[in-house]
């Protein structure tokens, strides 16, 4: 085989379901994702709120009978895991009730299963290859990267946002203290 590593990460790829999205919350609005999962099934979940208002929403998770699994209010970012104990439809919802005029943008990261094994023939005390060694080593570093590029991706989005107020405001200023300047050469103008 000319290229283990492609394989072992296809078929590492195939195992994980993994749901990342970006979507608008309007004020007063809550907005829920649902996901049928089977008993004895992690999930994970990662939020975080890249625009709008105090960058902060609530979120809560419930099990199939409406069960309390996780709340917070006011959140503008958290990770929350969890391994399930029933069969069923679990909710995962967030709300800007609490808002009365900003709408928020929320990145939300659901991820479901255990990380499957990288070589599934291995066993623990199994000596790996230079080769298998390798593999492994660029997957672990590979999803540090991947961690990584979108933590950086959504503050890059924050910051944008933040330089383009702050760019507005500035050009503000300047035009209303040049409107200072311009309204004192006329009145000096007409008085002369």
């Amino acid at each position: 085989m000319r290229h283990p590593c492609l394989l072992i990460l296809a078929v590492y790829i195939a195992f994980i379901n993994a749901t990342e999205l970006t979507f608008e919350l309007p004020d007063n609005e809550k907005q829920c994702f649902y996901e049928d999962l089977e008993q004895g099934v992690k999930f994970d979940i990662d939020f975080q709120v890249i625009a709008g208002g105090n960058y902060d929403v609530d979120c809560f998770v419930t099990d199939p009978v409406n069960n309390m699994l996780y709340q917070e209010r006011k959140k503008q970012y958290d990770s929350f895991s969890h391994t399930t104990t029933m069969k069923g439809v679990y909710k995962v919802c967030f709300s800007n009730e609490f808002s009365t005029f900003s709408h928020k943008t929320v990145y939300l990261d659901f991820r479901t299963g255990e990380d499957a094994r990288l070589l599934p023939d291995m066993n623990g005390a199994t000596a790996l290859t230079q080769m298998e060694s390798a593999c492994l080593s660029i997957h672990e570093i590979l999803k540090v990267v991947s961690d990584s590029q979108t933590w950086y991706r959504l503050r890059e989005a924050q910051d944008r946002l933040r330089a383009i107020i702050l760019f507005v405001v500035c050009i503000g200023q300047v035009l209303m203290l040049k409107s200072f300047f311009n309204d004192k050469k006329a009145s000096v103008a007409t008085s002369t």
